[in-house]
């Protein structure tokens, strides 16, 4: 046995009950950045469902250029499923870019561990640092002023940030929607 195999067993249960979404619109018009760690489950903390949003999860939640053309993407196609002339109101989706504390990425501040993790998987030190979130309050405003700077973000999409507390389970706005 390995270790999915449990799993497997519990998407069998899962897979008993489904019933497969239509191709459309998020339920909650939302998108979500998020963090890969373990103890930060979007779906979990968010009390979302399946059909409630797209989650984007990387070391920090951090927004890259990998994560800028995802959203892009996420909201032509959100354009697309509307249908070319068709109001969409005030936006197509919220794009929520949520933070959170004792991030695993703020071992990246210390040059010698930085160093050794650039060694360790080929990315670079000025990479690694740039993705290090030591207080993720300030560095969810970076990347929500980043994801609004973007020329590749319409402007039907809007913008918040938020930081997941580890200690209590809660989630602070730190800046609310905006319009790029």
């Amino acid at each position: 046995m390995t270790r999915i195999t449990p799993l497997l067993a519990r998407n069998e249960q899962f897979a008993r009950g489904y019933t497969a979404p239509a191709l459309g619109l998020p339920a909650a018009q939302m998108i979500v950045v998020s963090c890969l760690d373990h103890r930060v489950d979007p779906a979990i903390v968010l009390g979302l469902q399946l059909g409630d949003a797209p989650v984007i999860r990387n070391a920090g939640g951090r927004v890259t250029q990998a994560v800028i053309e995802d959203i892009s993407f996420l909201a032509f196609l959100a354009g697309q499923l509307l249908g070319a002339g068709q109001d969409t109101g005030d936006s197509l989706f919220e794009v929520a870019v949520i933070h959170h504390t004792q991030c695993g990425t703020g071992f990246l501040a210390d040059p010698g561990f930085r160093d050794q993790a650039a060694e360790a998987t080929g990315v670079s030190a000025a990479v690694l640092e740039a993705s290090a979130v030591t207080d993720p309050h300030l560095t969810v405003k970076a990347d929500v002023e980043r994801l609004l700077a973007s020329p590749l973000v319409p402007p039907t999409v809007s913008v918040s940030g938020h930081v997941y507390d580890i200690a209590t389970g809660r989630i602070t706005t730190t800046l609310d929607a905006r319009y790029p």
